[in-house]
Formats: structure tokens, sequence, C-alpha cells
């Protein structure tokens, strides 16, 4: 360590934020992702064993990727490279390497390299860790808010262990926060700072899971509150910049928002379902949490009425993800309001409520003798495939049976309207035609009817019998 890094460690605790001065240094001291670290899980026993292999960390902002870094090449005592993604180019990549292997050689020291943000690195430069990787001259951990599975190469994939980090529990931020005030050598001990419940719950919320957002906030309150050395509401909500709003997410409120945002769309008022999602993020809800009930309802309350609806569900999902908040607020609201003024049908849902009870009250039926496959030479002679006929060769539609004998007149799909019900007649109207000259049966029409059925021929769970499940789904 030089002169100059000397002096940056002195100063660090003057200048860093608290986010910075309190990261943790030891994996007993982190808080939160206990599905990894915690006593006996798999990323625990691969720091506590000091031989690490290269690991990506996939999670948001805030949820510990660079902390966990730091941890592990303290743990594995390894020279610690940080690099960034956004900023480093080959020639980077190359250089950390070569001073890698001479560090190995010289000394027998391992090089943990922190990449940031690797799903920004082009596949050229990601091929450039490989040798690295694959010869063990770096320990690569690299860190990504976006799926690996598409942004990271499969070659560099095979050769990490993937590692999904999740949002902070408010009350994960809660001891992270507690710790800070407490701690006189790196947080805020030494302010004789105190703080009210209230505030520290309403930042916990606010920070939605990001433990560096929760921080920086209290650090900020601090420095508001410092005349009167006491944390307040008021403090802490010119902190966040937003006004605390009386929205529990585990209590009343958050079932209660949440059940009106999705009643107001299936009630088809996009005013309402835009104004209840509003109200929702600014109170510090999940957005993901929203992104999710949206692609739910899409298929649960609009179906085929308006297949294009889960696209946009989807697609909102997906640009949550890649852009973020707070600009993600406009994709989420444009996929409200779609939702809302959709045509709404629930026939793709109670056909599944129907074929569910079966499943359940009859078992696994046996596959009738003409869908089994019948690849196999043992499974042709059995009589597997026989008398199958390939609706190709009858113009699309044959007369034929696909449920077991004992469901042959089920009908669990009734097609009520908008897009569904274009299909559905378009799908009888082939029946008929290639049933007239095969003499229709009965039980043969398509299976998209949506004629009235007999009790015997219908299914016992109807849309009323399962008005329940509506609003007991909005706390997912």
């Amino acid at each position: 360590m030089d002169l100059f890094d000397n002096a940056l460690e002195e100063r660090f605790s003057d200048y860093a934020p608290l986010a910075a001065r309190m990261r943790p240094a030891t994996v007993d001291e982190v808080v939160g992702q206990r599905h990894i670290l915690g006593p006996g899980r798999a990323l625990r026993k691969l720091i506590e064993a000091g031989d690490m292999s290269s690991i990506v960390l996939w999670g948001p902002a805030g949820t510990g990727k660079t902390t966990l870094a730091n941890v592990i090449a303290r743990a594995t005592d390894a020279h610690f490279e940080p690099m960034s993604a956004v900023a480093s180019g080959v020639a980077d990549v190359r250089k950390v390497i070569e001073a890698a292997r001479g560090r190995l050689g010289e000394h027998g020291e391992r090089t943990l390299l922190f990449l940031d943000e690797i799903h920004r690195f082009n596949k050229a430069q990601q091929d450039a860790l490989l040798p690295a990787v694959e010869n063990g001259w770096i320990t690569l951990v690299g860190a990504t808010t976006e799926n690996p599975s598409f942004e990271v190469n499969s070659p560099l994939m095979s050769r990490s262990r993937l590692f999904r980090l999740e949002p902070l529990s408010e009350d994960d931020l809660l001891t992270l926060m507690h710790r800070a005030l407490e701690d006189r050598e790196r947080g805020l001990g030494g302010m004789e700072i105190s703080a009210d419940p209230d505030a520290l719950g309403h930042i916990a919320t606010g920070a939605g899971g990001d433990a560096r957002a929760a921080l920086n906030a209290l650090e900020a309150a601090a420095l508001i509150a410092v005349a009167g050395g006491r944390i307040d509401v008021t403090a802490a909500e010119e902190a966040l910049q937003r006004r605390a709003l009386p929205y529990d997410k585990a209590g009343d409120w958050h079932y209660d928002v949440i059940s009106a945002f999705i009643k107001s769309m299936r009630g088809s008022d996009p005013n309402a379902a835009v104004y209840w999602m509003a109200r929702m993020l600014d109170a510090g809800e999940d957005a993901r949490f929203i992104a999710r009930r949206m692609v739910i309802f899409a298929s649960e309350d609009v179906g085929n009425a308006d297949p294009t609806a889960l696209q946009v569900a989807v697609a909102a999902h997906h640009a949550l993800e890649f852009v973020g908040l707070p600009e993600a607020k406009l994709n989420l609201g444009q996929a409200a309001a779609y939702l809302a003024l959709a045509p709404k049908s629930n026939a793709s849902a109670v056909a599944v409520w129907r074929a569910d009870d079966d499943v359940r009250a009859r078992g696994p039926l046996a596959v009738p003798a003409h869908l089994r496959d019948a690849h196999a030479q043992a499974s042709r002679a059995t009589g597997s495939g026989r008398g199958y006929r390939y609706p190709h060769d009858h113009g699309g539609w044959v007369a034929q049976d696909y449920l077991p004998e004992e469901l042959r007149r089920r009908r669990y799909f009734e097609a009520i309207r908008g897009r569904e019900r274009v299909l559905a007649d378009a799908l009888e109207d082939m029946a008929r035609a290639a049933g007239a000259g095969e003499g229709e049966r009965e039980e043969d029409r398509g299976p998209g009817s949506a004629g009235p059925q007999d009790k015997e021929g219908t299914a016992s769970a109807g849309p009323q019998e399962r008005s329940g499940r509506d609003d007991a789904n909005g706390h997912d």
C-alpha cells in the first residue's frame, strides 16, 4: 500500500457514504440472503471452505453483490480486483489476467475479479475471460441485475455457479439501520442520533429491499435531524423525498389496495386501475409484485378473449427488469390500462379449475392407446399409437377422442367472447365440415364448443364457485 492508499484509508470514514462504511467484512455480518448464506447453505459452505470457484451473483441493486465479493476475497485470502463492465474493455481484462498470473506464480496469491454488471460485456469481452477462469488464474465473481441465462455466454456460465440474490426484507433493512445507529466507529453512533420506529419503518418500506438505499436515506435523515437529535417521520420523508402513505405491505391495507387494483381492471376501469397502481408504487410496494399480478390477471380474467393481453403483461414485467423504476412505471401503467380496456373472459381459468377437480377426483386416468407414444418398437407392439388419425391428413380436423374414456364427454372450456369466440366458432365450422362426410357423432364435436352442456357432461366447478379465488390471489 503506497502513501496515497494510506491517506485514502485514513479519510475513508470521513467521506465514504454510510452504506460503504457499514459494508460487512465477514459472512456472519451479512444481513439477508439466508437461502444461500444460512447455516449449511451452498454459498456459505463454499466461503467457509476457502476454495471458491467462479460464481455469478444475480439480483436487484442493493442486495449485497459487491459485499459478498469483498467477503469472499477476505475469506479466501485473495487479492480483490474490482472492475466495471461499463467502463472496461478487452484490453483491461487481459491486463488484469496477466497481473493475476504473475501474482499467482510469484507469490501464490489468488486473484478474485469482481466484474460488476457483467451483462454489459459483449461476447468478445466475455470470451476473453474464459481461459483465465478455466485455468484458475482468476476467481470470477460476476454481478448482474439481468437474467444471466440471456446476457452471459453459455461457456462462461457453464464454468460458474449461479446464485440468485433476493431483495432484503423490511426486517433485514431495520436490522441494518439499527446496527448503523449503534456503531460508533463506522456508523452514526458518534452523532448521538435516535430514531422513531415509524421513521425507520418508512425508510425500510421506501427502500424497496435495497440496503444501499436504506442506509443512504438513514444518513440523510440523520443530517436533517441533527439539530433535534431524533429522526422522525418528517425527516424520513424528506430523506426519501416521498410522503408516508398509510399502506402496510403485511397488513390489511396491502390486501385492500391490491384487491381494488385487480377489481378495477376486471371491471374495465382504466382510470381506477392506474390510480391504485400509482398508490401502491408510491407507498413502496414491490413493483415486481404488481407486474406478477398483471401477468396472472391477463390469463385469469382476459384469457383468449384478447390473447395479446398476456403479451402486454409479460412485456411490462420484462420492461420493469430492464428499465427499472421510476421509468418502468410508464410500462406498468400502459399494461394496467390495456388490461382494463381488454374484453374479459375467465373461460381459460374456469377450464383449468374444472380439469383440476377431475384430476383430484379421478386420479391418473390411463392415456388412450391411440394417443400414446409409438416411437419405440416395444410400444408399437403393445398397440400404442394404433388407430391415431393425423388431423393434417383430414384438412386440419378429424373426429377423434383425446380425453380418457371416463371423461369422453367432458367440456372444460366454453368460449365466451372476443377472440376466443371467433376461434371456437372457426373450429366448430371445421368440425362440422369434416363431420358432414363422416357422419359426425354428438360426442365428436370440436373441443372449443361453447354450446350448453347437460349436467353429466359439464364438470362441477363453475365461475361462481370460484369467485373466492379472485381476491385471495391478491396477496400472491
